[in-house]
């Protein structure tokens, strides 16, 4: 059973913004760093987007930098991923999991899709 379920994904347009939103249960979130991750194809390794600590200490993969943000609600428990300025080569699914990630905690991810 996945521990994170990711939401928000879908097809947008260059340039334009998806807000993801992941729910973890409150011992999973309330005990670790969080993260976005992604994976551009099958068979392609996944990425740390971004990650969040447990104080709210973040960190971006340097081609996010300054259009991503990624924010945790510590009473809903939930981590999300603001993403402006979207490109093409943003085009993955993207998961959250702790930081580091743990197997067990991988959900579906969610699909962005980025193109005209």
């Amino acid at each position: 059973q996945a521990q994170m379920v990711e939401s928000g994904g879908g097809l947008v347009q260059p340039g334009g913004s998806l807000r993801l939103s992941c729910a973890a249960s409150r011992f999973i979130f309330s005990t670790n760093d969080m993260a976005w991750y992604r994976q551009a194809a099958p068979g392609k390794p996944r990425e740390l987007v971004a990650s969040i600590t447990l104080g709210g200490r973040t960190n971006y993969l340097d081609s996010v930098e300054g259009r991503f943000t990624i924010s945790r609600d510590n009473e809903k428990n939930t981590v999300d991923l603001q993403m402006n300025s979207l490109k093409p080569e943003d085009t993955a699914v993207y998961y959250c999991n702790t930081r580091p990630t743990w197997n067990a905690y991988w959900g579906q991810g969610t699909q962005v899709t980025v193109s005209s």
